[in-house]
């Protein structure tokens, strides 16, 4: 994997990607079965061969994570 200036990298599998007509919506599982859904241009998914099986990242870069309860 590319080094990053982020430190939130989560390994995992792609699960399922919708295409859209100008975003992907590509969902990865983790070890354990937690999720995570991303947003990104269909352009770029495409480039980067994502599919279901693919392994891949979730690169998470944020200057605030906001946490919230019921």
């Amino acid at each position: 994997m590319k080094e990053w200036s982020a430190r939130n990298q989560l390994k995992g599998t792609i699960k399922k990607v919708i295409h859209g007509a100008v975003n992907s919506e590509i969902t990865i599982e983790l070890p354990g079965g937690i999720e995570i859904t991303s947003i990104i241009t269909k352009n770029s998914a495409e480039r980067l061969g994502l599919k279901e099986g693919v392994k891949a990242y979730a690169v998470i870069k944020a200057t605030s994570v906001m946490i919230a309860k019921d």
